[in-house]
């Protein structure tokens, strides 16, 4: 199968964006920080795109430019969440752990706890947070969101200062609680 992909400077750093041919969304991995310099080679693939190695990537920006300014509009602050087919490799454990993700709303934070009650264990909030880890659609796939039961920033794929960075963007930051994170 055939992959199409584009990359997109953002706030964070630039990110990849997967999708297959029926536009569903694959990955959404960020690269590095920082735009891309001409001649850019694309880094190899990050441990988010392993599934899909071996297949076809193909550039196709047009293809991308739905989520392109999906992207856009979320980081100027003209949208909340994304509407796109999602289409992420994972375990059936894993894909439950991400679609939960889906209803933490904009702004919002729960812990690891919390969403693993959610799925219907407590006990699982290991669990959940190593799901969260090998989440494969970056901010589409809010784990962001999720934070330590003290309020603490804890664990971010792409980076503690990233994960403030995306709380702070969306209000979900509050006082002392998150002081010293």
């Amino acid at each position: 199968m055939s992959l199409y992909f584009s990359e997109l400077a953002t706030p964070c750093g630039v990110c990849r964006i997967v999708l297959q041919e029926d536009g569903a969304l694959v990955a959404l991995t960020l690269l590095h920080d920082g735009a891309p310099a001409e001649g850019y080679t694309p880094p190899p693939l990050s441990r988010y795109e392993r599934s899909y190695q071996g297949e076809e990537l193909i550039p196709d920006d047009a293809r991308c430019s739905g989520l392109r300014l999906q992207l856009e509009q979320y980081f100027s602050r003209q949208r909340r969440s994304f509407d796109l087919p999602l289409a992420p490799r994972g375990s059936e454990f894993q894909q439950r752990v991400w679609r939960e993700l889906t209803r933490i709303p904009y702004g919002e934070t729960i812990s690891y706890g919390e969403q693993a009650r959610r799925l219907g264990d407590p006990s699982l909030s290991r669990a959940v947070g190593a799901a969260n880890g090998a989440n494969p659609i970056w901010l589409v796939l809010p784990c962001h969101r999720v934070i330590g039961a003290d309020g603490s920033l804890t664990g971010y794929g792409g980076g503690l200062p990233v994960k403030r960075w995306l709380l702070e963007h969306e209000g979900a930051l509050s006082g002392s609680l998150f002081a010293g994170a």
